[in-house]
């Protein structure tokens, strides 16, 4: 049978249950402070009022998803090779999607969606970080001639049918061409995202003592007899038991992250788009159209290498530069031969660093400036005019100064821009060095600046513009830089390629 989309219609009737969570998700994000009054409070006299408001919510919550459900319809107008989605309660919305503006489509099944049997479909364009179509209940075969026909690489009207995407998706599962084993996303666990993870601690520990401190004045504490306990203890045993939970709690936090969000993380060739599908509880099925890429890194660190896994990042056009923005889409594991198979889909050749632009040791004196003179000289200045006591800590400047020293230096070692025919490629990082990855054509824009102090030693800097982000390079050689630059402004006059 084939599905007709020309037609408004509407979402699986089961899906009121999915709006109905999705709606008490919200006005529990929005209601929560009253709701934690109501539990603090609760005692025998209140009950009635509780529970009564707690119905009278539910069936508020149940109406409103209903009629969710009933003003939602979507459609595509072959006319005008559209895709509409209609919504809206009191205030009617409708949003109109240009089919050759669509950059991804992803097709997702929460763990509720799982039990009830529906789907959500993702439509992406470059015009927003959001998504701009999002439908929460549809059948998955609805979904897979959905996606099919909304990514279309030609204008068609008609339609797949159900078993033509069957057979479609078979096919894909034989041009797999890159599955992330169990053990690499341990390894990927294990070396990545420490600095995050540290932070995201530290803050929810500062929360938690923020909000215990007044638990602890109306509490019989005999703050003394603590205090006591306290100078018994060693310092240095503190020290150390404090840094072994902080570790053992980001390698923890990191596995169960990377194995939640990437399992069984599978990459397949669909026609020549890259199909995409990984998830634990929630699923995630996503493709990845080579032309529409802007800009591919490659991350790996020290212990990377040795595990000999890295990491892919794929950006597509968007309005955001934010580099968490959602249009990154993320490959974990990859070994080397994984990684050329989905550099040849993506780019028809394998990427290769060509002549080497190195910044002017003048970009590594600044930065020690910066990120290091400064901090120190306002350390002391701090500790002479208006706090003596933190001379006390003058030890910590010098771990300071050894540390941000390491990161300054090894930041300017890696900072390199390489350029050859078919690619620009800007490596940067410290720890975890990034290979980003751009083809000429595909520049929208380029800014050079030199300031007039830099003129007599030929450096200046260079702002690389994409629709998916911007590649930053400082006190290059100048005459270089112009040299590519007129280059770089040509191939894009005469590019005809469709990336948008």
């Amino acid at each position: 049978m084939v599905e007709q989309f020309n037609q408004p219609q509407r979402q699986s009737a089961v899906g009121i249950v999915i709006l109905f969570f999705d709606t008490i998700q919200k006005w529990g994000r929005a209601l929560w402070p009253v709701l934690l009054v109501y539990v603090v409070r609760f005692d025998d006299s209140n009950k009635v009022y509780i529970f009564s408001g707690i119905g009278v919510f539910l069936i508020v919550t149940a109406v409103v998803a209903y009629l969710k459900y009933l003003n939602f319809t979507f459609y595509l107008q072959d006319e005008n090779e559209e895709f509409i989605i209609s919504e809206g309660i009191f205030n009617k919305t409708k949003t109109i999607i240009q089919l050759d503006k669509i950059q991804q489509v992803d097709i997702n099944q929460s763990l509720i969606q799982r039990f009830i049997g529906v789907y959500e479909l993702n439509v992406d364009t470059a015009g927003s970080a959001k998504k701009e179509g999002r439908i929460k209940a549809i059948s998955h075969p609805l979904a897979l001639a959905l996606k099919a026909r909304l990514l279309a690489d030609e204008k068609k009207t008609s339609i797949l049918s159900d078993e033509q995407t069957i057979v479609q998706e078979k096919s894909v599962e034989k041009e797999s061409i890159v599955k992330i084993s169990f053990l690499s996303l341990l390894k990927v666990g294990i070396t990545s995202n420490y600095v995050k993870t540290l932070g995201l601690i530290l803050a929810f520990f500062t929360t938690l003592y923020e909000q215990s401190k007044s638990f602890i004045a109306d509490a019989d504490f005999d703050k003394e007899q603590f205090d006591a306990y306290v100078e018994q203890r060693s310092v240095i045993s503190s020290i150390v038991f404090f840094f072994i939970l902080m570790f053992a709690l980001v390698l923890i936090i990191n596995l169960a992250r990377v194995v939640y969000k990437y399992f069984d993380y599978k990459v397949a060739k669909q026609n020549s788009s890259l199909l995409l599908s990984f998830g634990l509880l929630s699923t995630k099925n996503t493709i990845v159209k080579p032309e529409k890429v802007q800009i591919v890194t490659v991350t790996r660190n020290y212990f990377q290498k040795k595990m000999n896994i890295l990491e892919i990042k794929i950006r597509q056009a968007t309005s955001s530069d934010k580099e968490n923005s959602k249009t990154v889409i993320e490959i974990p594991g990859c070994n080397e031969t994984e990684k050329e198979a989905v550099f040849k889909l993506l780019f028809q050749k394998i990427p290769v660093k060509g002549i080497v632009l190195k910044p002017n040791y003048r970009k590594l004196v600044f930065s020690i400036f910066l990120s290091m003179l400064l901090p120190v000289v306002a350390f002391f200045a701090f500790a002479k005019y208006i706090q003596p006591l933190f001379y006390d800590y003058t030890y910590a400047v010098v771990l300071y100064l050894l540390f941000v020293g390491l990161i300054v230096y090894f930041g300017f070692q890696n900072n390199r821009l390489y350029i050859n025919d078919d690619f620009i490629i800007k490596q940067s990082g410290a720890w975890d060095i990034d290979n980003r990855i751009i083809e000429p054509s595909k520049i929208q824009a380029i800014t050079t600046s030199q300031l007039f102090w830099h003129k007599k030693a030929n450096i200046g800097s260079i702002i690389i513009h994409t629709a998916g982000g911007n590649l930053t390079f400082q006190l290059g050689d100048f005459s270089t830089i112009k040299h590519y630059v007129n280059l770089w402004l040509y191939k894009v006059e005469t590019s005809n390629d469709n990336w948008m």
